[in-house]
């Protein structure tokens, strides 16, 4: 009961200390990129880390602590979303122990914080079945565990979704989470000013449904208006209309506070329906163009990150999967590509 205690107070410092700093204003860069490393043809990670900085990419997620991409990332000013990883039963171990929580921050966060601007920890990737029920407990152990290591609320806990925990997502202001473990997510995320992140792709929504949705309509391309009467507003693209499906269901579930991250979002130039080059330029570099802005119903910068940099050879699943790309291996760009 005394470590709960102490435990409270420390997070009862750390949120003053938001509450403190909450009027200084911070940069938010809006577009970074995906790193994943399922691939045997990628570059070194010191070399990914050049490459990001030649682009001018402002912030990467990876998928796991890899040290070697932790190492590289040492006073790049990257700014970066650590996973957790959902293999081998992390979520469940961070879920049921407090020394496991801290053992963890040891190995991944404080050997490399903050030379490494670690901002988010995403505990878990589109959780699913019994996962879903760890990862509140995590979240709260990984809380208190970067508060008892001095990192919160410099580094904060969330979890990265599939965009089906929203149910009756047209028209955006209908959205509501389809399971209940997300509203108290929600709620959570509200308590440690922490954002949802969110995977967010309007490809696999065409591919699935091109009869009711318009290629221009999902790529940014003009020519094509929804109104959502539900809150007066007009949407032009579908990126858009699902980010604010997510905004309605968190302010259904009591968290209207709550930020969206994009955590992914991309579009494959190879391997399914709708998959081409210029369909992924399009698509990408009109994302890329766009979050600067917001949404309608959430003007002003939205984080965002593209998935992903680099065509994975060694995924599985869908043929798609192995080309969601912006370079190849050898770091020749898939399709011309520019970042604000």
């Amino acid at each position: 009961m005394a470590g709960q205690r102490q435990v409270a107070s420390m997070l009862l410092a750390a949120a003053l200390l938001v509450a403190t700093f909450a009027s200084i204003p911070t940069t938010v860069h809006s577009i970074g990129v995906c790193y994943g490393t399922l691939g045997n043809n990628l570059p070194s990670s010191s070399d990914v880390v050049q490459l990001y900085r030649s682009k001018g990419i402002k912030g990467m997620r990876i998928y796991s602590p890899d040290a070697k991409a932790l190492a590289a990332l040492r006073n790049s000013g990257i700014a970066l979303i650590l996973d957790t990883g959902n293999g081998g039963g992390v979520l469940g171990q961070l879920a049921r122990s407090a020394s496991f929580a801290d053992s963890w921050v040891q190995s991944n966060v404080r050997p490399y914080y903050p030379a490494v601007g670690i901002k988010y920890v995403a505990v878990g990737n589109e959780a699913q079945g019994d996962d879903t029920r760890s990862l509140l407990p995590a979240m709260r152990n990984l809380d208190a565990a970067l508060a008892r290591a001095g990192f919160f609320p410099g580094i904060k806990c969330s979890t990265s979704v599939r965009f089906d925990v929203v149910a009756n997502s047209f028209p955006p202001s209908s959205g509501s989470f389809a399971q209940g473990y997300m509203a108290d997510v929600a709620r959570y995320l509200a308590g440690t000013g922490a954002p949802l992140l969110a995977n967010v792709y309007p490809y696999f929504a065409y591919r699935d449904n091109p009869r009711d949705i318009s290629l221009g309509y999902a790529t940014f391309q003009p020519g094509t208006t929804v109104r959502d009467n539900g809150n007066g507003l007009n949407y032009n693209n579908l990126f858009d209309a699902m980010v604010d499906a997510v905004v309605a269901a968190l302010e259904k579930a009591g968290a209207p506070n709550v930020r969206v991250v994009v955590s992914e979002s991309g579009w494959p130039s190879a391997g399914g329906f709708g998959a081409s080059v210029d369909n992924a330029r399009k698509y990408n570099q009109g994302l890329i163009d766009h979050v600067g802005r917001g949404t309608p119903k959430r003007t002003g910068p939205l984080e965002t990150f593209v998935f992903a940099m680099f065509n994975e050879n060694q995924k599985g699943g869908d043929p798609t999967e192995k080309n969601f790309g912006l370079f190849y291996g050898n770091k020749q760009p898939v399709y011309p590509i520019r970042f604000n």
